[in-house]
């Protein structure tokens, strides 16, 4: 199952969810912007409207009014409403007919302090939604040409500011920002977008070569990255997968050991079978002659011709096990001198004719199994050989010429297979088994070395042993 998808959806949402959080925040900042230019320019229009109705009632109480109100601030509209509603006195921006306010409002602000003004949030005839001060000049504040007006209630003071200016620039800076969040939630969406993109590509580098791995099945390491975490876990990583190669070249190893050894013990059995059959059916057939026609064969003879056989027998069984053995032994790197084996080996075996000795050369291996090499090939050429055997040695090297008929180029590649015998004069005169060469080659080959033939100087087969001088 591929990962690509859940790489891109967490790049997806790592971007969806900075970009969701940045739009609240801006969206939350923006309301509260609004909010608070909104609440300083009505607190502002507030300041203005306290300050004007403190000041028109002070004009009041002192008796200074003056035939207009003063007005600053646009659309501002000042009036002083009697008890029953009725314009008192208006600034020229108001009209001597229509109060400012509905009576109602002052009803609904509740009782009207003669100290401090109330500022509410009221439709004016004049400007719409506005911002009213109102505040009541006691009867007995009022100066004597304003007191027959007031009666027992005493005079309104009341001043309103339209909010028009304030809504306006409220929705003009509402709209702003709704056209601006946008913007900046995709601008950074969109960058936070690319740096992700950046920042997981050595996790994709990662992925593509875990895949590649996964779909070889081989050897393989990770993309370390030069620094961070990322680089931390790839050479992690890197370590597991050279660990699980180490196993399961291990794994490989051992079952490929366990087929050779299925195969040395078939082989083995194969081999034993086939090449056992002869000598003992020829030791049964000896045994029941003996048996019905005892004075037709004498013990003597029967000893003679059932220890030959037997003889044959032990050999055969000794080379097979050998054989069976090859592979399944620890591989030794002992340095061997090879002359010295050479001649051990031309000594031990000291019929005719003899073996000549030439050279000096050193190897290694397994000494035994070595001169077990040479013994096989010497035995070999003296058996075919006319009057000489020559063994020569140099380093990881040793070759045994013979005079006798060779072997013909196309066959000596077969003459290694097991129990082949080519001619009647090379083999079966002698009573070979057909297992020397095989031996000598795989001894050979368990050593790190190999055996090939070839012509002889005289005319006759050369064996050339070859072995190798250092530890791998």
């Amino acid at each position: 199952m591929s990962r690509t998808p859940r790489r891109r959806t967490l790049r997806l949402r790592l971007t969806l969810v900075t970009a969701g959080a940045l739009a609240l925040a801006l969206a939350a900042g923006s309301v509260l912007l609004v909010q608070l230019v909104t609440g300083q320019r009505v607190d502002a229009l507030d300041e203005a409207v306290t300050a004007r109705v403190s000041t028109v009632a002070d004009l009041v109480r002192t008796d200074r009014l003056p035939d207009s109100l003063p007005v600053v601030a646009p659309g501002e509209v000042v009036q002083i409403l009697d008890p029953g509603g009725r314009v008192v006195a208006t600034s020229s921006t108001g009209s001597q007919t229509l109060p400012v306010v509905e009576s109602d409002v002052v009803d609904d602000a509740g009782t009207v302090g003669s100290r401090q003004p109330i500022v509410v949030t009221a439709p004016s005839p004049y400007a719409g939604q506005a911002r009213v001060a109102m505040l009541l000049v006691a009867p007995e504040e009022l100066p004597e040409r304003l007191a027959a007006a007031a009666g027992d209630d005493g005079l309104l003071v009341v001043a309103a500011v339209p909010l028009g200016d304030v809504t306006a620039t409220a929705g003009t800076l509402a709209w702003l920002l709704v056209g601006v969040v946008p913007v900046l939630v995709l601008g950074v969406g969109l960058a936070v977008w690319l740096v992700l993109g950046r920042a997981l590509r050595p996790v994709e580098d990662l992925r593509v070569a875990a895949a590649e791995v996964a779909q070889t099945g081989g050897r393989g390491s990770l993309p370390v990255p030069a620094t961070g975490e990322l680089a931390a876990l790839a050479t992690t990583l890197n370590t597991m997968l050279d660990r699980l190669d180490a196993a399961a070249v291990a794994e490989r190893a051992a079952a490929s050991s366990a087929r050779s050894a299925a195969d040395r013990q078939q082989a083995f059995v194969a081999d034993a079978a086939h090449e056992l059959r002869s000598p003992i059916a020829s030791l049964r057939t000896a045994l029941e002659v003996a048996e019905r026609h005892p004075e037709a064969y004498p013990p003597e003879e029967l000893v003679a011709d059932l220890g030959a056989d037997v003889t044959r027998i032990a050999a055969l069984v000794e080379d097979l096990l050998l054989l069976a053995r090859v592979g399944s032994r620890p591989r030794r790197t002992d340095v061997l001198d090879l002359a010295e084996i050479a001649a051990r080996v031309a000594q031990e075996d000291g019929g005719a004719p003899q073996v000549e000795i030439e050279g000096e050369g050193i190897a290694v291996g397994d000494g035994a199994a070595v001169g077990r090499v040479l013994r096989n090939l010497v035995a070999n050429a003296k058996r075919h050989a006319s009057g000489r055997v020559r063994v020569s040695v140099a380093d990881g090297e040793v070759t045994v010429d013979d005079d006798g008929r060779g072997v013909p180029e196309a066959d000596r590649e077969r003459v290694f297979e097991r129990f082949v015998r080519l001619e009647e004069a090379r083999e079966r005169d002698a009573g070979g088994s057909g297992l020397g060469l095989a031996i000598a080659r795989e001894l050979a080959r368990e050593q790190g070395g190999d055996v090939a033939l070839a012509d002889s100087p005289w005319a006759g087969l050369r064996a050339r042993l070859t072995l190798p001088t250092w530890t791998a």
